[in-house]
């Protein structure tokens, strides 16, 4: 996992769109970079639509949420009009960024190790460096006095960046 302080990776993908993104295109914007398994699923489609959901707050903290998963842009295109999300999706099928974020490793599920994308959340600051990150991150969180979003958490860790 990169470490809180690093140069972010650059990359270049293509969006739902088709069209190629880069970190370098949201210069001088917080960007919350987030990494899911698989688009249409119960984890990543709480999460996607939480992001959409709270999109406005976001947008008035200078930010903008791009989310990455190792599907083609034609199922980013089917997830977001199925969802009706306004998050930028791009395509990572070759999952080299995943690699270069640590978002790509071993995981166990019921004893059994595989390869798999790690859910994973990074803050990246308008000066391109790594102020944050999640990994393994759990989208809901069940408490004793209620349920905890993980965009929630993100988002309040995002203002108290910008308030240091």
């Amino acid at each position: 996992m990169i470490k809180v302080g690093t140069k972010a990776p650059d990359f270049c993908l293509k969006d739902h769109g088709d069209n190629e993104v880069s970190l370098k295109d949201n210069k001088d914007k917080w960007i919350i970079l987030y990494f899911y398994p698989k688009d249409n699923t119960s984890g990543c489609t709480k999460e996607a639509c939480d992001f959409t959901e709270t999109i406005q707050d976001y947008k008035g903290l200078n930010a903008v949420i791009v989310g990455i998963s190792p599907d083609s842009t034609e199922s980013h295109r089917r997830f977001i009009e199925k969802q009706g999300l306004g998050i930028t999706l791009l395509s990572d099928p070759d999952k080299k960024v995943h690699k270069a974020y640590g978002a790509w490793g071993i995981k166990k599920n019921y004893g059994k190790e595989y390869e798999g994308v790690i859910r994973s959340t990074f803050i990246i600051s308008p000066e391109g460096e790594i102020a944050e990150a999640w990994s393994k991150v759990k989208v809901r969180v069940k408490r004793k006095n209620g349920e905890t979003r993980h965009v929630d958490i993100v988002k309040e860790r995002l203002k108290e960046l910008q308030s240091e």
